[in-house]
């Protein structure tokens, strides 16, 4: 394998919802003795999960399969309002990790439907995030993700809102949406976009680039959809030999010329370096950066309290003052930093 030049896309990997959910997750195994029990994959990462289950962490598809009075996380795809309630009663300890988007849509679905509206979901069938969202109000939402699949719904009585699942590309939503707004064209939308700023981001990097590429390597996970999207993309934007892999190895040793290197949301930093490693470019890397993404999401509450009890006990212990300690700089901490130590 000779390749010229690595064309590296920025952003790329962890989105900010992504970063809250790993710390949160890594703040929970250090605080439990026990196994910390997480319904759905925390990420729709393997390697991620495999790291969190080699420090004891136990994935499960349903909250009864967890024993009473264990700590439980919530993944952050979002969860229907029962299986919340059910961890409430069940855990010793709740996490929900919730990405802050998809609690905007599920506050959407709350509330239009609440004042009559039939909503017109556009979402992937069995995806977490379109289960969680559609089990907030499951009379009230009609899930889509193809232009005849809209032609197929009736004509509603009721006014109808028009919503989505945050990970979807931009293309896959667009023509959907356009055609539910011309069957219903007084279809209400929100102010401000369902779609995620973080996979719209990694994809306009994507597009960027992929006009210079002789081949593109997506790194993720076959389950993360917007993984999926950005494969995808690169291959609508025309690009012939588009890769996705989950690791190094999967690379193939026959690239050569000008590679473009992406990932997507829930892809950790390491799994990019690693790439670009087996690569090995002649000319080195450049990056392709079309933003800045400075988007912050503060730990869930539980973990805030969590935080600052920890942190309150270990000062009065070294007889420090709790007026002047230093507080935890969780924004500035990683977390691709927050796995590798796991990993240590």
């Amino acid at each position: 394998m000779t390749v010229d030049r690595v064309l590296l896309a920025d952003p790329r990997g962890f989105c900010a919802g992504v970063e809250m959910a790993i710390k949160a997750l890594a703040w929970m195994v250090r605080a439990h003795d026990g196994p910390v029990y997480c319904y759905h994959e925390i990420v729709h990462n393997r390697i991620v999960v495999e790291r969190f289950e080699q420090e004891g962490v136990i994935f499960v598809d349903d909250v009864a399969d967890v024993p009473e009075g264990s700590p439980i996380m919530l993944s952050a795809h979002g969860s229907a309002p029962e299986v919340v309630a059910a961890a409430s009663e069940r855990g010793s300890f709740v996490v929900d990790s919730v990405c802050p988007l998809v609690t905007k849509v599920h506050h959407e679905v709350k509330v239009r439907s609440g004042k009559g509206y039939r909503i017109v979901y556009i979402g992937h069938e069995g995806h977490e995030e379109a289960v969680g969202t559609m089990a907030v109000a499951p009379d009230a939402i009609s899930r889509v993700e193809s232009i005849s699949e809209v032609d197929a719904l009736p004509a509603f009585d009721e006014p109808v809102a028009l919503l989505a699942q945050t990970t979807l590309s931009h293309r896959d939503w667009e023509d959907v949406a356009v055609r539910v707004r011309e069957r219903y064209p007084d279809v209400w939308t929100p102010g401000r976009s369902d779609l995620c700023f973080a996979t719209t981001n990694r994809q306009a990097s994507l597009l960027a680039m992929a006009d210079r590429c002789d081949a593109i390597v997506v790194i993720g996970s076959q389950n993360s959809s917007n993984t999926r999207a950005l494969e995808k993309l690169a291959k609508e934007a025309g690009c012939e030999r588009v890769f996705r892999v989950n690791v190094a190895d999967q690379v193939p040793d026959d690239l050569s010329g000008v590679v473009g290197v992406t990932a997507g949301a829930s892809a950790p930093e390491e799994l990019v370096e690693a790439v670009v490693a087996r690569l090995a470019p002649v000319a080195g890397v450049e990056a392709v950066r079309i933003t800045d993404e400075d988007e912050y999401f503060p730990p869930p509450r539980a973990i805030r309290e969590l935080q600052a009890s920890i942190e309150q006990a270990s000062t009065a212990m070294l007889g420090g003052s709790l007026l002047s300690r230093p507080a935890l700089d969780d924004r500035n901490l990683p977390a691709s930093e927050v796995l590798a130590a796991l990993a240590g």
